[in-house]
């Protein structure tokens, strides 16, 4: 499945199928790269880090991205900062308008184009990945596993889609409890920021988790969790440049 490219038409045939089966059973795109070129490592398939950023709505993600991008070009890496949903594409702009509160989709249909918004850049991911490029992204895979999975929808059925997508190197999730999240600014203005949900999310995530996550305290100032992330991004983005291989998610 890892060498499909999904379309919004199999996607919502997908949708279809596995819920006739089931009931038996945004910074939008922002890149800032620079034109540098990799260390030497001596090795053919040094390539760059696939680095993700999750958490609760309000734990500082979209702030911490900006922040490690600039770290990581400071230090002459080629890198460039992501955010799912994408709201730039055709399938993105779908979900803003949901997410904004202007549309209504029933939840699997909502599910299978936050999967396809990330199916559509998985080419453009890989591509820039081998490159040389490391991505820091805001939100992944597991952000819609969770999400969904809060509504009432199988945590299996959410996971399907997902699977063959491009698997991190680095999952940091920043752990907030929604209590703490929920007094933070701005909180409130879109479909999801809800107090009894977000820590319905925080368990789906949770069960997520595996030990290659890292546990980051948002609670802390922006400062004090930039400084917990630098070394570890670094080591990650040094390893995939000797040559880790790339993987997928869930494929086993």
């Amino acid at each position: 499945m890892h060498a499909c490219h999904f379309t919004l038409s199999k996607f919502l045939n997908f949708g279809a199928v596995t819920v006739q089966r089931s009931s038996n059973l945004r910074f939008s795109l922002k890149c800032s790269s620079q034109k540098v070129q990799m260390e030497s490592t001596g090795q053919s398939d040094a390539r760059g880090a696939l680095i993700v950023l999750e958490g609760l709505d309000r734990s500082g993600k979209t702030s911490q991205s900006a922040r490690l991008l600039s770290h990581l070009n400071g230090l002459g890496y080629p890198v460039e900062s992501w955010r799912f949903p994408d709201r730039d594409t055709a399938v993105g702009k779908m979900i803003s308008s949901y997410l904004t509160n202007q549309s209504q989709l029933d939840d699997h249909t909502i599910h299978l184009l936050f999967s396809a918004n990330r199916w559509e850049k998985r080419s453009l991911m890989e591509a820039k990945l081998k490159s040389g490029t490391s991505l820091i992204v805001d939100r992944y895979s597991y952000s819609g596993v969770a999400f969904s999975s809060a509504k009432g929808l199988d945590i299996e059925w959410c996971k399907a889609p997902e699977v063959g997508l491009l698997a991190p190197d680095l999952v940091m999730y920043l752990n907030i409890p929604p209590e703490k999240a929920a007094e933070r600014g701005g909180y409130g203005g879109e479909r999801y920021e809800q107090l009894e949900f977000q820590k319905s999310v925080a368990k789906y995530y949770e069960m997520l988790s595996d030990p290659s996550w890292k546990m980051i305290d948002a609670c802390l100032p922006l400062e004090d969790v930039e400084e917990q992330m630098k070394e570890i991004v670094l080591d990650c983005v040094v390893s995939c440049q000797k040559g880790k291989p790339l993987t997928h998610l869930w494929l086993s």
